[in-house]
């Protein structure tokens, strides 16, 4: 399992993240616990008013728990995973809230602790929280018999085009696959060994050098998105300036994409524009099929929810009607009746939870396995299409090499889109 932790601030606006339901296809408050407040924002509110009488800024402590891709793990699994954390932090009997997203087929959780101990008006030290995060994941992977990922076994081994949320998010909206842009910066770094050579094979896959607006190298592509070649080849901004040099004597990124603007023809414009859009129409059955998912599974649960109660109902009271009173009652303390038939109902309540969340855990394992099916699908037409664009870009390269040259007439007659 996947840990990612951070100390920080801003409780109102963690709150409203857990909850937000646009950004997910189910969220579910599992647990507010040590706090007056029964809601994640009030929860949120008395950890941020509990540490006004204390110097500590950063008064929570946020964890993002997520399985392997392939694995879905119940909700004992994740309450370990918990256990486990509270343990090494030292956050035990801590406030704390639990929130479950659900988000293409995949289920993760959040866990947000409030640092601020009441008693001594003071945080709780987090020290090295992410190595101890690590070791905690190492364990659940082990435990949980699930294959260990290589950046565990070996740091060298970690997937370098491994790439952040904010990251991803710019590459999407730029109609690219994250993932195959850096794999395309990264190969063009492999194979240079000087700026120019550099300069060269990044423009055969599409992309532009130029001076960042913060006197940084950034990779520019011909519909304008700015990327900084520090994150796309993962390589650090010390080594990329000294195999590149000063990036005072590139050209802005206004000035590039002037020039770039300059070579290619609106008709260029015009087919990475048509790319997109065919792409969208082409995912817009996929997403319908998504939200008729969503809501059958919305349903299914509410279901399942609603015949839970009107079971545990009727089953308390049965077990209270096992309760004689009254001078049987009496009588039956005295014999011992009571007490033992009220360990037997004591174990009928726990085995009556267990069994429910065990229906619970194998619904959201139906239902996942359902998701993921559907996610495969759209993950395969989002890799068509993000290609067809890539290829647009280095077809963009080649129609300005070739106007150069004097071709680009005959040689825009002859694209065809995504070839």
């Amino acid at each position: 399992m996947i840990l990612k932790g951070s100390q920080r601030s801003g409780g109102k606006q963690l709150g409203l993240h857990l909850l937000r339901e646009d950004q997910n296809e189910h969220v579910e408050v599992h647990e507010v616990s040590g706090f007056v407040s029964e809601t994640v924002l009030g929860a949120m509110k008395e950890a941020q008013a509990l540490s006004k009488g204390t110097r500590c800024q950063q008064y929570l402590f946020s964890v993002s728990l997520n399985p392997p891709a392939s694995e879905s793990a119940g909700v004992e699994v994740f309450e370990r995973a918990l256990r486990l954390i509270e343990e090494k932090m030292g956050l035990i009997d801590q406030p704390r809230v639990i929130v479950f997203h659900e988000k293409e087929g995949r289920r993760h959780c959040h866990a947000v602790w409030s640092r601020i101990d009441a008693q001594t008006m003071s945080a709780k030290p987090l020290p090295f929280f992410k190595s101890k995060l690590r070791d905690v994941a190492k364990q659940l992977f082990i435990e949980n018999g699930w294959e260990l990922p290589k950046g565990f076994e070996s740091r060298e081994q970690r997937d370098p085009r491994n790439f952040t949320l904010e990251e991803w998010q710019q590459a999407n909206r730029a109609g690219l696959d994250a993932k195959q842009l850096k794999g395309l910066a990264q190969e063009a770094w492999a194979m240079s060994d000087n700026s120019a050579a550099f300069t060269r094979a990044l423009e055969e896959r599409g992309l532009f050098l130029a001076r960042g607006d913060r006197r940084s190298h950034v990779a520019v592509t011909l519909n304008g998105d700015v990327f900084a070649l520090s994150r796309l080849t993962g390589v650090r901004m010390k080594e990329v300036a000294a195999r590149l040099g000063d990036p005072a004597s590139l050209p802005s990124i206004s000035e590039r994409l002037s020039a770039l603007g300059g070579d290619m023809a609106a008709r260029m414009k015009s087919h990475i524009a048509e790319a997109k859009r065919i792409a969208s129409s082409a995912m817009k059955p996929l997403h319908e099929r998504k939200q008729a998912l969503q809501t059958q599974h919305k349903v299914e649960r509410q279901r399942l929810q609603a015949g839970q109660a009107k079971r545990l109902k009727s089953e308390q009271a049965d077990r209270a009607s096992k309760i004689r009173h009254g001078i049987k009652g009496a009588w039956d303390v005295l014999t011992g009746r009571y007490w033992k038939q009220r360990r037997e109902n004591e174990r009928d309540a726990l085995l009556a939870v267990q069994r429910d969340r065990n229906q619970r855990d194998e619904l959201l394992r139906q239902q996942m396995a359902e998701r993921r099916a559907l996610q495969v699908e759209i993950a395969a037409k989002r890799t068509q299409h993000a290609t067809q664009v890539l290829k647009l870009y280095r077809h963009a390269v080649e129609f300005r090499e070739m106007a150069r040259a004097g071709q680009s007439r005959d040689y825009g007659r002859g694209l065809e889109l995504g070839r």
